[in-house]
């Protein structure tokens, strides 16, 4: 599947401290030690909808680690995956009387847009779930023979499950006790109900076709892949067991990652899926959470066409640190716009102060679990001595101009 253009990423002069950041399985921030080529894996979306700030914030995080990977000279081998078979496709577009394909064709074109309009570096690889349909057959088969799956005992619907004793360390990456795993499996996507089932948390591999479903052959029956086996799938066909970093919103630490690594790990001798779980928080908006199914979205594609400067859109998501679950609101996008102005009026002056020890702690603000607040407020203050007077480099405006471009992907 093809991704989108990638923006021109300045070489900085200098280099990123070593990467920090929080582990969601060890529950506290750790270092991230690449080799060579970083290698991260981010959960896409599911193309039944437009780009909401949620989504957003979570590509512009990573996209802000895949930044600091290449400042500190690693070749970065960045995968993300897309949905494009699942119900929610089916269910929007049979409510709005549309051809699945069409609908997931369309919003997908819609989010590329937009991540090219926010200066996200795109994925090496972007992979939808269609493409994958063959590699998903062939791990549900590795793991059908491994005891790790089961078939339920349904003439009809002959479904694939994953068992959650499959693996020793079921659990570990979201940490969960079992009532919270109950409870976020049945409100994300699990059917604890199933019939047939040994466990009520075992998860969907293989679904058997159903009427009007579309499907595809397989030795496992007609049918299609579960949620969690395609990212498994397409990730270790591509990044390897024990891949850098898996990442995401916190919405999918459970059940979507933990069964994502279940899968793998029990094909792999129980090796780590991925060194470093890291997980965004949530955008809310008037108090509540930004989601598809409250309605209360406000979506990349209407800023943009109300002229709104994408580089203020990035800064505003930048504003609040990754982890935190936060709000949009006008104010915030009003704050942010105001913030690009005085750095665009900064960066413009004939002289300014030597940036060098702000442009440091950027990068050390960055390195130090992504703590972009930290950041912006060194450029801030380095913005406001100029606009003061203060300083006599007449090199400095284009010198951190550089370094935001290319850290932060905010066009100055």
């Amino acid at each position: 599947m093809q991704s989108w253009s990638s923006p021109a990423i300045p070489e900085a002069a200098g280099n990123s401290p070593a990467l920090r950041l929080y582990d969601t399985a060890a529950r506290q921030v750790q270092p991230v030690t690449p080799g060579a080529e970083a290698t991260m894996y981010v959960c896409g979306i599911t193309p039944y909808d437009a780009t909401h700030m949620g989504h957003a914030a979570t590509y512009v995080t990573f996209d802000t680690i895949n930044r600091l990977f290449r400042d500190n000279g690693h070749d970065v081998h960045y995968v993300q995956n897309v949905t494009d078979v699942d119900d929610p496709l089916f269910e929007r577009a049979e409510r709005d009387g549309v051809d699945w394909r069409d609908l997931g064709t369309r919003e997908i074109q819609l989010f590329r847009d937009d991540m090219e309009a926010l200066r996200v570096v795109p994925p090496r690889e972007y992979v939808g779930a269609i493409e994958s349909v063959d590699e998903v057959i062939d791990m549900v088969g590795k793991l059908l023979a491994s005891g790790a799956a089961y078939v339920v005992d349904d003439a009809e619907f002959p479904d694939v499950y994953h068992r959650i004793d499959a693996t020793e360390t079921f659990g570990y990456e979201s940490g969960y006790d079992q009532p919270t795993m109950e409870k976020f499996f049945a409100e994300r996507g699990g059917d604890p109900d199933r019939a047939g089932k040994r466990n009520k948390l075992d998860a969907l591999l293989w679904r058997a076709a159903r009427p009007g479903e579309p499907s595809w052959p397989s030795p496992h029956g007609p049918g299609r892949p579960g949620w969690h086996i395609e990212c498994s799938a397409i990730a270790l066909n591509r990044l390897g067991i024990e891949f850098d970093i898996q990442g995401g919103g916190n919405d999918l630490i459970f059940p979507h990652h933990e069964f994502s690594a279940a899968h793998g790990e029990a094909l792999n001798q129980g090796r780590r899926f991925a060194r470093h779980y890291v997980h965004t928080g949530m955008m809310g908006l008037d108090g509540e959470k930004m989601s598809k199914s409250r309605g209360n979205l406000v979506f990349v594609h209407k800023l943009r066409e109300a002229g709104i400067d994408s580089s203020a859109v990035r800064l505003a998501l930048l504003a609040d640190h990754y982890r935190s679950d936060r709000m949009w609101s006008d104010d915030l996008l009003a704050d942010a716009q105001t913030r690009l102005q005085r750095w665009r009026a900064a960066v413009s002056a004939s002289s300014a102060p030597d940036p060098t020890d702000v442009l440091a702690r950027v990068r050390q603000h960055l390195a130090d679990d992504l703590d972009t607040p930290k950041a912006l407020a060194a450029v801030d203050g380095w913005a406001a001595d100029v606009a003061l007077g203060i300083g006599s480099d007449t090199d400095a405006g284009a010198r951190v101009a550089q370094i935001v471009d290319a850290l932060l992907g905010v066009a100055l």
